[in-house]
């Protein structure tokens, strides 16, 4: 059994940087991009019952917004229309403090299946 993963203190997007900065209770603060967190997407969509699809093209994907869901967890609602994965403290501590690790693995998949991180259509947007 896995320990409970510490709550979370403060989120805050860097909309220019494609970043969210998560602080835990712990006294960790991690950034993870904004690219990596629609890849990981809990949502049932993405996960397909423990047999995840392969997400491609976001390397532009941005966070347009997020809501508090309780005190355990926030939904993250993407860019790209995305907006039904529940990032719960655990799985928000899971991709911060493994994400090397599992950004390799997306990137081997990535070459394996000959994906694209690349948007299919060039964004050029601005934010103020």
């Amino acid at each position: 059994m896995s320990a409970a993963a510490p709550d979370v203190t403060g989120i805050k997007l860097k909309r220019k940087s494609k970043l969210l900065e998560v602080s835990f209770d712990n006294g960790q603060t991690h950034s993870i991009s904004c690219e990596m967190l629609r890849v990981h997407s809990p949502s049932a969509e993405v996960q397909r019952h423990g047999n995840p699809v392969l997400v491609t093209h976001k390397k532009e994907v941005n966070i347009t917004a997020i809501e508090p869901v309780g005190n355990y967890a926030v939904k993250i609602i993407f860019d790209d229309g995305h907006d039904t994965g529940l990032f719960s403290w655990q799985v928000l501590f899971n991709l911060c403090t493994n994400q090397v690790e599992l950004w390799q693995q997306y990137l081997a998949r990535l070459r394996a299946e000959k994906g694209s991180r690349e948007a299919l259509i060039s964004m050029n947007i601005k934010y103020s």
